[in-house]
């Protein structure tokens, strides 16, 4: 994926995942669609809490010794929805109530800034201050790259959810 390629589809994620949550009634963002699931505020707040690797994009970096997009092809992985992930307990989502307004604007915001480091910042350059695990530092494209990723699986789990809500007739 070039930077362009990467600015598009930045663009579209974020715009994506905005809508998302705000198609969501704040009832049917609360509500659990099927046991075991996250309900569509849960997922909201770990978009925000694993969201918080951006910061990183504007960290300590240093010219990668490597192509740039590397580790690109292994952290496409999130598009397989047929792999189960366990999400790291510093970024699970807590239970209860979870305010639309609040996981809306944050989404907007949080892909407003990613839309500013891809628009300014040199793509190539590994972010020092976070290391993914077992795949260790990455690019700013990388890491920008693990963010569409991940939040394009999030949107087929909250599709997902809708349909089970609308079934249910919730």
């Amino acid at each position: 994926m070039d930077a362009n390629e990467l600015k598009k589809q930045v663009r579209e994620t974020g715009a994506a995942i905005v809508g998302m949550m705000e198609s969501f009634s704040e009832d049917k963002l609360n509500r659990v669609p099927f046991e075991g699931s996250w309900t569509a505020g849960q997922v909201g707040e770990h978009l925000l809490k694993s969201g918080g690797i951006t910061e990183i994009l504007w960290g300590r970096t240093e010219p990668a010794l490597r192509a740039p997009d590397e580790k690109l092809g292994p952290l496409s992985i999130f598009l397989d929805f047929t792999v189960k992930f366990k999400s790291p307990d510093f970024i699970v989502p807590s239970d209860g109530f979870h305010a639309k307004e609040p996981l809306v604007e944050g989404l907007r915001e949080r892909w407003s800034k990613i839309g500013v480091a891809v628009d300014t910042l040199d793509l190539s350059e590994v972010c020092k201050d976070f290391e993914m695990p077992q795949m260790g530092t990455l690019t700013r494209l990388e890491l920008i790259g693990f963010q569409v990723f991940h939040t394009k699986r999030h949107l087929h789990q909250l599709n997902n959810i809708a349909a089970r809500l609308e079934g249910a007739g919730a």
